[in-house]
């Protein structure tokens, strides 16, 4: 039975943030946003840590340019499927669950999530492992908060990444995704306080542990509604759950097709 240790803060519940700061569309105003935010910060409970991380959080071009350029979500199927590498994943999917079928069967037991489509999100998220990130998570999804596009969005997963900093969870220092991600899975910070869990039962979260993730990744789609036993297919009932971990119709479609060939 994999341990379960689910963090106690769920930062999707965090109170409604009145955002005061002012958004900016440069790296100009990120500083003064900062000192605004620092105030709003503390106001929900972030301590000294966390604090102190905001203060030497910097502002993120590199986040800025991926996330005006996500180009690939626009793709057809068959594009977007070959860009990202499915036949790979596919293979090398196969051949991690051959690997490691009693991990896999435990997911599903505990979680009722197909080993297919746990692999799957692995593959297409990181590689499975080969490429979690380049950018520092703090400084990345603080930029986002600070950012004109969707402060609304991002601003309570920039207080989730400093509770985070505040439990010892992660530092100023982590690096994940551009879009502050975290891990093989790639958990924004309010979704990694709110469905992590301790797959490996060592007594700690930890994104970049295989097992942990995997298993935070399962008790999301459980979470989010998963129904064991049943279908992920489009038109069947858990497909629409894939669709809670990306929204765009042509990384679902991939997921699924992938889980799938996987599964055998």
């Amino acid at each position: 039975m994999i341990r379960i240790a689910t963090l106690l803060c769920a930062a999707l519940a965090l109170p409604s943030l009145v955002v005061a700061a002012p958004c900016g569309n440069d790296s100009s105003g990120f500083a003064a946003w900062k000192a605004e935010f620092a105030q709003e910060a503390a106001a929900a409970g972030i301590g000294e840590r966390g604090l102190q991380a905001l203060s030497q959080a910097q502002y993120s071009s590199r986040t800025i340019s991926a996330d005006r350029n996500q180009k690939s979500f626009s793709y057809s199927l068959e594009k977007f499927m070959e860009v990202r590498g499915s036949n790979t994943i596919i293979a090398q999917g196969r051949q991690r669950k051959a690997n490691n079928p009693g991990l896999y069967a435990a997911l599903e037991r505990d979680y009722g999530v197909p080993a297919g489509v746990l692999i799957a999100i692995h593959g297409m998220e990181t590689g499975f492992g080969n490429f979690m990130g380049d950018t520092p998570v703090v400084s990345a999804i603080t930029t986002l908060a600070y950012d004109c596009r969707r402060p609304g969005f991002f601003t309570p997963h920039a207080i989730s990444a400093l509770m985070l900093v505040d439990r010892g969870e992660i530092t100023n220092a982590t690096i994940g995704a551009r879009h502050g991600e975290l891990g093989h899975t790639q958990f924004l910070p309010g979704n990694a306080l709110t469905y992590g869990v301790d797959g490996n039962g060592d007594g700690r979260i930890d994104f970049n542990d295989v097992v942990d993730a995997l298993a935070s990744t399962a008790n999301y789609l459980r979470q989010k509604g998963w129904q064991p036993g049943l279908g992920y297919q489009p038109g069947e009932p858990n497909f629409a759950v894939i669709g809670e971990w990306n929204a765009a119709g042509v990384y679902q479609q991939a997921i699924a097709i992938m889980a799938r060939r996987i599964d055998g």
